[in-house]
């Protein structure tokens, strides 16, 4: 098969697993241009029978490699950390175990939980999980045993709470972020009851690059508190537009022309139980 070939089929679900173990949209779009070049060079790729699966090893090896390098860097990360938004436009269509993970499983809310598990867990688990690989091509290729690779997964597999009929269908989620902004920016706290969880958690992923909460902020009253007094601070100084986050409704909010926020939420019980806001500007840089 050709480069153009090969790069044409595999390009999406190998962004698809980089990105779901780095939640970091310009290092998966490195390390898949990467594993291609890598590929491309080989003196001959005749030899390889499985173009997938290597490509996919390759892909695997290089995340594995960059968490590593980088655990420290997250050790001393100011405030939050919270995945690289993953907008509309960047969208995963051609996943090969698409309607499920089209949404749910690259929420932030789902790269979040992945978080807790470290790098191996991370990939075994995704490689079994979402690509539904054997375990022996997992084994394969991150150099353990097929028996190890089924401990871990299993271990990881409990390590991840995850209901995927908490959220409300797509249509129902986009009619409530648009009722709860346009509730924030007229004062509805009645309204705002309805749609917000009273223990509803936010999020804000400034980086230590801007300024945002370096804690979370628990409970109804001091979030709602906080965006009305960040609507009076910033009246007539921003913009806002709705777009798909993370594959479910979300936020843009521009100051000029520049997009300064990318909110993304997590439902309960057809509540916004957890709202997450991006605003390190490194983050935003490919939006």
């Amino acid at each position: 098969m050709s480069i153009e070939t090969l790069y044409n089929l595999y390009k999406t679900p190998l962004f698809s697993l980089a990105y779901r173990m780095l939640g970091s949209v310009m290092d998966a779009e490195d390390i898949v241009q990467e594993a291609f070049l890598a590929y491309d060079q080989l003196p001959d790729s005749s030899a390889i029978q499985n173009e997938r699966a290597f490509l996919y090893k390759i892909v695997t090896n290089r995340c594995l490699d960059l968490l590593r390098s980088s655990a420290k860097k997250r050790e001393l990360y100011v405030g939050p950390w919270l995945p690289e938004p993953l907008i509309e436009k960047n969208a995963l269509g051609a996943d090969p175990s698409d309607a499920y993970l089209q949404h749910e499983s690259i929420s932030t809310a789902y790269l979040l939980l992945l978080q807790q598990l470290n790098a191996v867990e991370r990939a075994v688990f995704l490689l079994r999980e979402i690509f539904h690989y054997s375990y022996d091509e997992v084994a394969e290729m991150i150099g353990k045993s097929s028996t190890n690779c089924r401990q871990i997964y299993h271990r990881a597999q409990k390590s991840i709470h995850f209901d995927p009929d908490q959220p409300p269908s797509i249509s129902m989620a986009e009619e409530q972020i648009k009722e709860f902004v346009n509730s924030l920016i007229q004062g509805n706290t009645s309204k705002l009851l309805e749609l917000v969880s009273e223990n509803v958690v936010f999020y804000s992923d400034g980086g230590g690059k801007v300024r945002a909460a370096q804690i979370p902020i628990f409970g109804f009253d001091k979030v709602i508190h906080l965006h009305q007094n960040l609507l009076r601070m910033y009246e007539g100084k921003y913009t806002f537009s709705f777009l798909t986050v993370n594959g479910l409704p979300g936020i843009a909010i521009k100051m000029g022309e520049k997009i300064q926020y990318i909110y993304s939420f997590a439902f309960n019980n057809n509540q916004i139980q957890t709202i997450y806001a991006v605003s390190n500007p490194d983050k935003l840089r490919h939006v």
